[in-house]
Parts: C-alpha cells; sequence; structure tokens
C-alpha cells in the first residue's frame, strides 16, 4: 500500500467456528499419517454440519487413522462437549469417505516435483513486531483471548463459535490507530436480558473488559474507538447448527487478513509435498527475512509451479518501492539463499513431522512457537553479507 491515509479491516475466527473446526480435523488427520508415515501422502478435507461431520480425500499411507476416534477427541478439545452449543462431540454421526491418492499425481511427486500446479505468496511488513500487518495480528489475538476467558471460565457463558474484526486507521501508510472492533461471540442464554433478544449492557463490558482492552492495551484505542459487542442482538445457536463449515474456507484470516495477495490455494489437510503449503511458507520465510534483513519496509514473495516439476516456474518479488536494493537483486539472492523445491523446502523447513494442527486457528504466521520454522530469521546476516559486501 502506498502513503495515503486509509482504513483496512481483518477478521479472525475462534477454534470453534465450523470452518476452523474442518482445518483442525484435517490437518489432525495429517499429523496422525506423518506420526506413523513420514512419507505419508495426505490431501484431506472436511465438511461439517447439523449432528454430521464428513472427512474425506485423499490418503496415501502405510499408517492407520482412527478417524471416528481422532475427530471425537478434537470436537471436545474444542469445545463441542454439551448439547447447548447446538454440537457435541459424543453423539454426532461421523462419516469416513477418504481414498487413495490419484497414481497420475504420484508418479509426478515421487520423483521430487510438485505436487500441484499454482502460485503462492509470503509477505512480511514492519508492523508489528512479527513483521505482519497490524490488524490481522489484532484479529488474531482477539479471537485467541476468546478461548482463553472461555477455557478458563472467566466467562463462563460463552460458546466456542465466535469472530472478530478490527478496523485500523492508517496515515501516511503507516497504522495509527484501532477505528473500530467487532467481537461475535457464542453464548448461553444466561445473559440475555429480558426481552431475550440481546445480551445485557453488563455482558457487552465485561467482553470489552476482559477480551478486547487486554489485547489492544492503551496504545491502539481511545474514546474514539467503536466496540460492536454481537452486533445482531444475541448468538445463543452457533458453531455447525447454524453454519455448516468446510476445510480451506478462510484462507485470507489463515494468511494476511487481505493486505497481501492469496494464491488462492488453502493450507490445512495437505502434506508439504503439495506446495500450496510448503511454498507459501518458504515465501512468507523469505519475505519475513529480506524485512528482518531490513532491506525493505514491506516485501511480497510469489512462487508459481507447474505440477511434477520441481522447480519454480516463476520467482517475483515487489518491496513497493521501499526496498534499499533492486527487486532483481532481490530475486537472485533467493535463489541463491533459499531452496525452492519441494524436496529442499521441506529439508530447509523441516517440515516432514506432525506439527500442522496448531497451524489450524490463529492464523498459520506471525507465530512465535518453535515449530513455526518459516517463522525463523536466521538468513539475516546472510542476506546482509550478500548485500553489504558488494556495495
Amino acid at each position: 500500500m502506498n502513503k495515503r491515509n486509509f482504513f483496512f479491516t481483518s477478521e479472525s475466527v475462534t477454534e470453534g467456528h465450523p470452518d476452523k473446526i474442518c482445518d483442525q480435523i484435517s490437518d489432525a488427520v495429517l499429523d496422525e499419517v506423518i506420526k506413523q508415515d513420514i512419507n505419508g501422502r495426505v490431501a484431506c478435507e472436511t465438511f461439517i454440519t447439523v449432528g454430521l461431520v464428513i472427512v474425506g480425500g485423499e490418503i496415501t499411507t502405510t499408517g492407520y487413522v482412527d478417524i471416528n476416534g481422532l475427530v471425537r477427541r478434537l470436537l471436545k478439545q474444542i469445545g463441542y462437549t454439551h448439547p447447548k452449543y447446538g454440537f457435541s462431540y459424543n453423539t454426532c454421526a461421523i462419516l469416513n469417505a477418504i481414498g487413495n491418492q490419484s497414481p497420475d499425481i504420484a508418479q509426478g511427486v515421487v520423483t521430487g516435483g510438485a505436487g500441484d500446479q499454482g502460485l503462492m505468496v509470503g509477505y512480511a511488513c514492519k508492523e508489528t513486531p512479527e513483521l505482519m500487518p497490524l490488524p490481522i495480528m489484532l484479529a488474531q489475538k482477539l479471537c485467541r483471548r476468546l478461548a482463553e476467558v472461555r477455557k478458563k471460565n472467566i466467562l463462563d457463558y460463552l460458546g466456542p463459535d465466535g469472530k472478530s474484526q478490527v478496523t485500523v486507521e492508517y496515515q501516511n501508510g503507516n497504522p495509527q490507530k484501532v477505528n473500530c472492533v467487532v467481537i461475535s461471540s457464542q453464548h448461553t442464554e444466561d445473559i440475555l436480558d429480558h426481552t431475550g433478544k440481546k445480551i445485557t449492557d453488563e455482558a457487552k463490558q465485561q467482553l470489552i473488559n476482559q477480551v478486547i482492552k487486554p489485547v489492544l492495551g492503551e496504545r491502539y484505542f481511545d474514546e474514539k474507538t467503536k466496540f460492536l459487542i454481537n452486533p445482531t442482538g444475541k448468538f445463543v445457536i452457533g458453531g455447525p447448527q447454524c453454519d455448516t463449515g468446510m476445510t480451506g474456507r478462510k484462507i485470507i484470516v489463515d494468511t494476511y487478513g487481505g493486505i497481501a495477495p492469496h494464491g488462492g490455494g488453502a493450507f490445512s489437510g495437505k502434506d508439504p509435498t503439495k506446495v500450496d503449503r510448503s511454498a507459501s511458507y518458504m515465501a512468507r520465510y523469505i519475505a519475513k527475512n529480506i524485512v528482518a534483513s531490513d532491506l525493505a519496509e514491506r516485501c511480497t514473495v510469489m512462487l508459481a509451479y507447474a505440477i511434477g516439476v520441481a522447480e519454480p516456474v516463476s520467482i517475483m518479488v515487489n518491496t513497493y518501492g521501499t526496498g534499499k536494493v533492486s527487486e532483481s537483486k532481490l530475486v537472485e539472492m533467493v535463489k541463491k539463499k533459499f531452496e525452492l523445491t519441494p524436496k529442499g523446502m521441506i529439508e530447509m523447513l523441516d517440515l516432514r513431522r506432525p506439527i500442522y494442527l496448531p497451524t489450524a486457528v490463529y492464523g498459520h504466521f506471525g507465530r512465535t512457537e518453535p515449530n513455526f520454522t518459516w517463522e525463523k530469521t536466521d538468513k539475516v546476516e546472510e542476506l546482509k553479507k550478500e548485500v553489504y559486501s558488494k556495495v
């Protein structure tokens, strides 16, 4: 984005949102396969609706996954433990519709080629310590906080389903303050007012005090910031009871909140031979290291692949006029310093491990957990040396 004044909005959803339930199930299946078979190939999709979970896709593995047990354990962990939430882990039906991977695809993957065609995008900027856009980072933290106050019984009337949305005011291209926060959280009937159509003002204030203010701190809001809490009035019926869910429908939530382009491919349920996942992680790794090296204030990296072909068919770096070296120079550095074949990306980022379930909620990027290897900035010194030793 250029140096102008504007408002930008990003959203996130909690782990109990139907789409995110599906992402978590798909990634839990992937993790279970990798635990038993490091070379297993997984493309797992999940669908959820009233009283029903369908797990499908294509898996090639020497291991065995108890789909029924896995799904029930995960639903219990998320919080669907009682019929009052409209969905219960121990009474829902579960359908296993998993088949084998196509041999036509497999013949290109086993030789080291990309598991699909497509373009993958990584982004980084200096708006936050995580080198992520501020709106999506705040939205993710609000949803994580919603889950925390629910599970710790700080606000014991909350249900698993929920959403956040954050609008940030930018001046001269830089974030200044939060203009509006929207919180929509499933809840029991305990906090409805006498009309039965909306939650009490007391409950709204509790959500502001316990969820919003701890995340925003004093820096990002003032007396003009708008707080919209369950703006429809109430949110008793939630989760799969009122909204079907599918794997891969929250790709903007998963990435950069809409500020950066998106290649289009979802991540969850896909093993790292699928470049939708591994190349998106690599692109973020590259962009983050470029920004962390002070070679640019903002950076987008785009990689494109052809199915069955190992090397990318194109590499693009865009620094939006903030780069200290030319973008063509940065592309040459990327080719030199980063592995870009599926095999190379898997090895460089150590992706053949059961690390994927945590990625399925609260974003794949901007995380500090050790297993998020694509968030490391261990190439900074190499990149600086490559640039400044030749100046």
